[in-house]
């Protein structure tokens, strides 16, 4: 593949829309489409102009995505990278008009994800959903807040930068570990920018107009406050998917499932039990596994989900999907007498290693395998992209020492989990994603995995006094993404590197590497 056609493969792979359906709505409503016309990115007005002639399209996440580190070494904060576009189109009239919709509707085809590649004979990942599969079992985790530089910036044999690498091997060894024994993703994207619309996108392959919408407006007004409504995770009606979520599709095609902490709530009281306002999750859920919560350590959640393992264990079966959240890695930046941003890290990425410990150890593991995703990549320094983020496939069929440089995204995570569990999909966002058929193989490997030990200490508390401290003292954690993100993130950083610090300029920024032997036109 070229430099070119991967990059049109990857950007078309990640973005929502940008193309405008024509229709013909008929005269009984009974419409009929068209064409497509090209336009910028997540088309959200469309107008014609008062004497027919030209279409106005406002598009309101401009025209490309792109690296959130600016040349003077700073980063931008990722909802300020969307600048917004207008497209003003001429209309031909009559005939010309109909070759136009032509040509633009293979100009807009044309950047359309590429085709997935094809499944062969033995592969795990079928080519439809209910075709046989050796894979009986998806262990699916979400995690808060991180880019790929961030986390795995320091793996030579990844597209990484080192400079912008705030968690490196030492903070968290498991993670570095799994993607080394199974596959390194170095070209994985967040469908989401923030976690009002990431937590959306990580169950649903969608976010509805009215979180899209939403969330813009209130993450641009610095420090929120709690007072302010958290649009998503089932809180308002006209934020659920018209397809439901991933339970939903479980429901349907008669797959088990299971939640540890996504889109529940917590007790109110001590001692109480964990709930859910979903209909399709209420007893499937682990009601003693705490949801959101940072003052709540996720090698306690560890705790509650290998426990319960063991006595499906004992029972001979578990649920086919289980969903589990670990939010840890979000810290809590300086906030005076919270844990650490490295002991938070860390702690996330024990926490991991002993889930995956635990499983590859159980009689379930050969038929099982677990898919690790950061709801969003929101506001950290990355190279290549504001949306690349760290994605990890552990598993029996998995392969073993590989790197993968496909360009994925949380919805080809959803489609891979879909096709292996014979669900539906949830959206022509994850029906269209490219499967992630490269991260297996036909034959088992079986062995298990070994967790290893924190290298930095875990219960690290904050210092009580400070710049640091008075600045995060504003900061409201009661839910995701009250803290104002980018003032958040330059407190992360601050605190990892020292107050004063700054980022380095970045050493280039592409979205795919260029393959060995590839033409560079």
């Amino acid at each position: 593949m070229r430099r070119s056609e991967a990059s049109a493969a990857s950007v078309g792979a990640r973005i929502r829309a940008r193309r405008s359906a024509v229709f013909d709505v008929g005269t009984r409503g009974a419409g009929r489409p068209l064409g497509f016309i090209p336009t910028g990115w997540f088309p959200s007005s469309v107008r014609l102009t008062p004497d027919g002639r030209s279409l106005l399209v406002l598009c309101a996440r401009g025209l490309v995505p792109r690296s959130n580190v600016n040349p003077d070494g700073t980063w931008s904060g990722i909802a300020g990278l969307y600048r917004g576009s207008l497209g003003v189109i001429g209309l031909p009239r009559g005939t010309d008009y109909a070759r136009a919709l032509a040509g633009w509707t293979r100009t807009a085809q044309g950047c359309r994800p590429a085709p997935a590649a094809p499944a062969l004979p033995g592969d795990p990942v079928p080519a439809r959903a209910g075709d046989p599969t050796p894979i009986r079992y998806v262990v699916y985790i979400i995690k808060e807040n991180r880019t790929y530089d961030q986390v795995l910036g320091d793996l030579p044999q990844g597209n990484g930068d080192p400079a912008l690498c705030l968690f490196p091997e030492m903070v968290t060894p498991n993670i570095h570990a799994l993607a080394r024994q199974f596959v390194l993703l170095d070209n994985f994207y967040a469908n989401a920018e923030v976690s009002a619309s990431g937590h959306e996108w990580s169950m649903a392959g969608y976010a509805s107009e009215f979180v899209e919408k939403t969330w813009p407006v209130n993450y641009g007004h610095g420090d929120r406050g709690s007072h302010v409504p958290y649009a998503a995770e089932a809180h308002f009606t006209a934020a659920l998917p018209s397809l439901g979520y991933l339970w939903d599709r479980a429901a349907a095609a008669g797959v088990s499932y299971r939640s540890y902490g996504e889109f529940t709530e917590n007790p109110e009281r001590p001692g109480g039990a964990v709930w859910t306002n979903l209909p399709a999750l209420r007893g499937h859920i682990d009601t003693a596994f705490r949801g959101w919560d940072i003052a709540y350590q996720d090698r306690r959640r560890a705790d509650e989900f290998i426990s319960e393992l063991h006595k499906f264990e004992a029972a001979g079966d578990m649920p086919r999907l289980q969903i589990m959240r670990l939010p840890q890695d979000h810290t809590a930046g300086s906030r005076a007498g919270s844990w650490t941003p490295e002991a938070m890290v860390a702690d996330n990425d024990l926490a991991l290693g002993r889930v995956v410990e635990a499983l590859s150890q159980s009689r379930f593991w050969r038929e099982t395998v677990v898919f690790s995703v950061e709801d969003d990549a929101q506001d950290g320094p990355d190279h290549v992209d504001a949306h690349r983020t760290e994605a990890l496939v552990a598993g029996g069929f998995v392969r073993r020492g590989a790197v993968d440089s496909t360009p994925y995204t949380t919805c080809s995570m959803l489609r891979t989990i879909e096709l292996i569990l014979g669900m539906g999909p949830m959206s022509q966002f994850d029906a269209a994603a490219e499967p992630m058929r490269a991260c297996f193989q036909a034959a088992p490997d079986t062995g298990p995995y070994r967790a290893l030990p924190a290298r930095v200490g875990i219960d690290g508390r904050n210092p009580a006094k400070g710049a640091r401290a008075a600045r995060s003292a504003r900061f409201d954690f009661s839910r995701e993404d009250l803290a104002d993100e980018q003032e958040f993130n330059r407190a992360i950083w601050a605190a990892v590197r020292g107050e004063g610090s700054r980022m380095p300029a970045p050493v280039h920024a592409a979205f795919v590497r260029q393959l060995p032997g590839s033409d560079d036109d």
